[in-house]
């Protein structure tokens, strides 16, 4: 694998600061640390195809991943409830610095947990005559046979998608 330069991990923190700004969002004000997160993404996407989260364990195997791919499933609740995601790269806008060194617990249901949901989803059937499609990174809403190929909203792809109805 290549060592990542120090110019590319800039550019995409640059990339993620304006993104995470213009969709209301913040990176931690520890640049040393950010930076690092960043490095660690860029990473994972040599790595595995898909940046998923530096913090978790990742399958490799990017459907199983889906949640766990930068901005994780969970970063919305962990800012609600901790004031910041679970490896600290987004933090609320009123995050201490108590806060963000504080460790929060992972959010992550099991790998059975996450299959008996897929196979639950896939079970559910719905009278309405078009599939009701939900961006699982900002929980845009869309009503169609197949889901866009990125959220009007947060820009998400097509993969993180779920069925919603």
């Amino acid at each position: 694998m290549n060592e990542i330069s120090p110019e590319k991990i800039q550019k995409y923190y640059h990339e993620l600061l304006t993104e995470a700004e213009k969709a209301g969002y913040h990176l931690n004000p520890d640049l040393e640390l950010t930076l690092e997160l960043v490095k660690s993404l860029l990473t994972n996407e040599e790595r595995y195809g898909y940046q998923s989260c530096p913090c978790r364990w990742a399958s490799g195997l990017k459907e199983e991943d889906l949640d766990i791919i930068c901005p994780c499933d969970y970063r919305d609740q962990d800012l609600a409830e901790y004031g910041r995601c679970y490896c600290a790269l987004y933090v609320s806008a009123n995050a201490t610095k108590e806060n963000l060194s504080q460790p929060i617990p992972e959010r992550r249901p099991s790998k059975e947990e996450r299959k008996k949901k897929v196979e639950k989803e896939i079970s559910h059937s719905s009278s309405l005559s078009l599939p009701v499609w939900r961006c699982q990174v900002c929980g845009y809403l869309c009503a169609r046979q197949e889901p866009p190929e990125a959220c009007p909203i947060c820009k998400a792809t097509r993969d993180r998608f779920e069925r919603f109805y």
